[in-house]
Parts: structure tokens; C-alpha cells; sequence
């Protein structure tokens, strides 16, 4: 019987490096990745315990990834943010933690200025609803959205 469990455990936890090499995961994620896959509870507690003693699952440094990783590639809004992290397990008091830092106008300019490029013919109507409702989807507010565009539409005019 040991030697059956103990199967089960080193599959477990081969299983979790596998899914860790793409990207760092949530404990959440890794524990649901692992149920689905019709791994015991058992294995799986063993398996999440040795990889937060290797530190290899670690929900702070997770939450702090996902931040870089978005402001970096596809900023998003401190709301936006918080809504994927609670998705993805984080417990309130690390995503406040982690969310604390945003600045809501230099993502919404970050986020807006990829966009600006496909704009470049669009008369003030339509720059202002592209814009807006791309900022918007990014879960921007009223009023960041709105400085945004009228900044970006200024700065496009200025260099024309």
C-alpha cells in the first residue's frame, strides 16, 4: 500500500514541476490542476507542501509575478488586477498588498499608447470611442479613460 501511495505522490509532483515550467502558479491553480488530473488529496497536500518548502509555490512572489507581468505586457487596472488574482486564489490581504502600487493613469496611458498606432487616421469621434472602449474593456474608470484620450488625442496633433 505505501508503495502505491508513494507512486501516487512522486506522479503528483512530477505533474506539478511540469505545470510550474511554463509559468509560476497560484497554489489555488496548482491544487485544481492537480484534482483534475484524479490526483488523491493526500498526494496533493504532500506534493504542495514540498514545493512551498523548495519555494517553488509561493502566493506573494505569484501575485507580485502576475503585477509585473501586466504592467510590463497588458496593463491593466488596479480593479481589473484585483478581479484576476481573486480568480486565481490570492487571499485579500496579499492581493491589497500587491495592488497597493498601481498607478491607474500611467497604465491607462501604457495600455492606450499600443493602441494610438491603429488610430492614426480616426477623426476625433472615433478616437475618442476606440480609445475609450478599449481603456474601458481594460477596466479603466470614467474619468482615467477620459483623461487618457484627450491626452493621447493632444500628443497625437502636436507631432502631426
Amino acid at each position: 500500500m505505501r508503495a502505491i501511495l508513494d507512486s501516487s505522490y512522486q506522479s503528483c509532483l512530477d505533474a506539478a514541476y511540469r505545470y510550474l515550467s511554463y509559468r509560476p502558479r497560484s497554489e489555488f491553480e496548482l491544487k485544481m490542476h492537480l484534482r483534475k488530473k484524479g490526483f488523491p488529496n493526500s498526494s496533493i497536500q504532500d506534493t504542495l507542501l514540498k514545493l512551498k518548502e523548495q519555494g517553488l509555490l509561493d502566493d506573494l512572489a505569484f501575485a507580485q509575478f502576475w503585477k509585473e507581468n501586466r504592467e510590463s505586457f497588458s496593463p491593466r487596472s488596479r480593479r481589473m488586477l484585483q478581479r484576476e488574482l481573486r480568480q486565481k486564489g490570492i487571499a485579500p490581504y496579499v492581493i491589497a498588498e500587491v495592488a497597493e502600487g498601481i498607478e491607474e493613469e500611467a497604465s491607462a496611458y501604457k495600455a492606450a499608447q499600443t493602441r494610438v498606432r491603429k488610430l492614426t487616421s480616426a477623426d476625433y469621434d472615433n478616437f475618442c470611442r476606440k480609445l475609450g472602449a478599449f481603456l474601458k474593456q481594460r477596466g479603466f474608470s470614467y474619468e482615467v479613460t477620459r483623461h487618457t484620450v484627450n491626452r493621447l488625442w493632444h500628443e497625437r496633433n502636436e507631432d502631426a
